[in-house]
């Protein structure tokens, strides 16, 4: 039991390590390329930090501590041995002068006094002062005076207690090589960050052009530049866009040419049909043929969704505005409610063509139609809601299909041929955006028109 329930923890453990490293490796390639830059940098500042402390650190200190050590145990021994007075105090004059350590024989104390801790330089100096000899009871403080390291040797005539400079256990060279290591890499980090960011600036050129032709927009200055890798994707790029849009231009004019053909038989057979009887059948196919006329507009109307216009700014409210009044002339009961700035890259004959569909597909099986459009984070919406019949839910998605018709809730006697929403989908793809459906508050449908800003 206990390894069946020891093999599932490996592999959460692995899940919560993966989902750690994710959180902190950046996100960006500007970000990545300096990570792996620095990475190194830091492990070799880490090594030599270390092999630093562990050789010129500790060599340095311990002969610094056994000089002075070796001062402080001549003095000692100095002090211990003269009997005379003056050649005591010419000693301790001298040690000030020479060594610059400092003496005082206090004989009214008897006591050492004690620390509850011991610092790296107290221990580094007390080692040296038993390896050098002194074998009389003492203390070292180096926390009681600033800038002094002090030292407190118990003798027959009292303590003894000896100050000399801090400076005399350091080597300035530990500071420089600390202030050395880190202006170093701040110079290394701003050079890497400086040929990263222009490494980068082609990459994220080639992105936004990208992201502008998907929202059907041109990148006329766009240009190949950057390494040798980006060059062959920005060029993969422009070929691309040259090819998609060359496909483009032949299907709208391969279409236009098949309208214009279809066009010709058809004003004949209206011309033969006006100059017999009228009748049943005649009347039938001059149905027919309106049919087919309407048909064969909707569909050069969606070939040339994706024509030649070129994106803009423009207000998407005037738009909307237009769009409405054109509905409301035809005797619609219609709202429009536009909040904010809506100024955004638009072609706008496709989206007024857009717009209008959508509205016109409302107002044909609603009594009334509600339009209103706000702005978001990085997108504008625009919501047309009616009260009419609605859509099913798994319906929703099939009626924008070329030519597909809902039965039912869609009368096909009033309706368009089918290209409505279609072309409406069409234009808004042809932006970067899109068109979804869902149910309306007012308990018909909901169309949502997203277009990116």
């Amino acid at each position: 039991m206990s390894a069946a329930t020891s093999h599932p923890a490996k592999p959460r453990l692995a899940t919560v390590i993966n989902a750690v490293a994710k959180r902190l490796i950046p996100r960006g390639l500007m970000g990545r390329a300096l990570l792996i830059a620095v990475t190194p940098l830091i492990l070799m500042q880490i090594l030599s930090a270390w092999v630093f402390y562990e050789s010129h650190w500790n060599q340095v200190s311990k002969r610094l501590a056994l000089g002075l050590a070796g001062d402080i145990v001549v003095l000692v021994d100095a002090v211990t041995e003269l009997e005379d007075a003056a050649a005591r105090d010419w000693v301790l004059r001298e040690a000030a002068k020479r060594f610059e350590i400092g003496a005082t024989l206090d004989a009214t104390s008897s006591a050492l006094p004690r620390r509850q801790s011991q610092t790296h330089i107290e221990g580094e100096l007390r080692r040296a002062l038993l390896a050098k000899g002194l074998t009389r009871p003492f203390r070292v403080d180096a926390e009681e005076v600033r800038g002094r390291v002090m030292v407190f040797v118990h003798l027959p005539e009292g303590i003894l207690a000896i100050t000399a400079p801090r400076a005399r256990l350091f080597s300035a060279t530990t500071y420089i090589f600390v202030i050395w290591t880190i202006g170093m890499s701040l110079v290394l980090l701003g050079v890497a960050t400086l040929f990263m960011r222009n490494q980068v600036r082609p990459v994220r050129r080639l992105a936004r052009a990208a992201e502008a032709f998907g929202k059907g927009r041109d990148v006329p200055d766009f240009k190949p530049e950057g390494a040798r890798e980006v060059r062959q994707a920005a060029l993969a790029f422009i070929a691309m866009r040259n090819r998609i849009q060359r496909q483009i231009n032949q299907r709208t004019a391969m279409l236009a040419g098949v309208s214009h053909d279809l066009r010709t038989p058809l004003t004949r057979m209206k011309l033969q049909l006006e100059l017999m009887e009228e009748d049943e059948g005649v009347a039938a196919l001059k149905d027919d043929i309106s049919d087919m006329e309407d048909m064969l507009n909707g569909y050069l109307q969606f070939a040339r969704g994706e024509g030649t216009e070129k994106p803009e700014l423009c207000d998407l409210g005037e738009l909307l505005d237009e769009a409405v009044r054109r509905a409301r002339r035809k005797g619609g009961d219609i709202d429009l409610q536009a909040e904010g700035d809506l100024t955004l890259p638009l072609r706008p004959n496709a989206v007024l063509r857009c717009v209008t569909n959508l509205i016109e597909n409302a107002q044909r099986y609603a009594g009334h139609v509600a339009v209103s459009a706000r702005r978001l984070a990085s997108m504008v919406e625009v919501m047309i809601d009616d009260d009419g019949p609605g859509i099913p839910p798994d319906q929703r998605e099939q009626v924008f299909r070329p030519f597909f018709r809902v039965d039912g809730s869609r009368n096909p006697v009033t309706g368009g041929v089918g290209l409505g929403l279609t072309i409406a989908r069409d234009v808004a793809r042809s932006h970067g955006g899109d068109i979804v459906l869902d149910k309306a508050p007012l308990g018909g449908l909901r169309v949502r028109l997203w277009l990116p800003v």
